[in-house]
């Protein structure tokens, strides 16, 4: 009887191991976190169409969040979206990505659909506005690329979106 239950325990160690190895590794990382007071840093270099005029995209904003399961642009992202509009009229030469995201709930597949009809929400109010369709692309990244990992509702909030990109 012995035998069997140090089988059994030994069983349920070796089950544990990758996890418990996962754990220690993931209290391993430490991170390093930016100066509260640190400015953002473009990742790229501006395109020669904004003639450095890329601190003013910054406080146009780049995103605008939808409700769960809406591709519905509600008054405060319609703000957002008439200034990215006036930013992109003083700037004709420029083109932009309109990106769809999700958050984490509900398939690959639904999230990208999802993700799409958000892109085309956001495009077809920027068109509405205005702006050329030529100038305008979008893509869905569904819900691979979070901007908050998290399993809460305040990270699904922040997941749900379009980021509109400078090309």
């Amino acid at each position: 009887m012995t035998g069997l239950l140090d089988r059994a325990l030994r069983s349920k160690l070796l089950k544990l191991a990758p996890l418990a190895t996962l754990v220690i590794v993931a209290g391993c990382h430490d991170p390093v976190e930016p100066p509260k007071d640190a400015p953002p840093t473009p990742m790229l270099p501006a395109p020669p169409s904004l003639n450095g005029d890329v601190a003013a995209w910054g406080s146009v904003g780049d995103r605008i969040f939808f409700d769960t399961d809406s591709s519905i642009i509600n008054p405060e992202a319609r703000a957002i979206v008439e200034r990215q509009v006036a930013f992109a009229k003083q700037h004709p030469a420029t083109t932009y990505t309109i990106e769809g995201h999700c958050d984490e709930r509900g398939t690959r597949e639904y999230n990208l659909a999802l993700g799409e009809r958000r892109a085309e929400a956001d495009r077809t109010a920027w068109v509405a506005l205005g702006i050329e369709p030529a100038r305008l692309h979008t893509v869905s990244y569904g819900k691979e690329h979070p901007a908050v990992i998290g399993h809460d509702a305040a990270a699904w909030a922040q997941n749900r979106r379009a980021v509109s990109v400078i090309n």
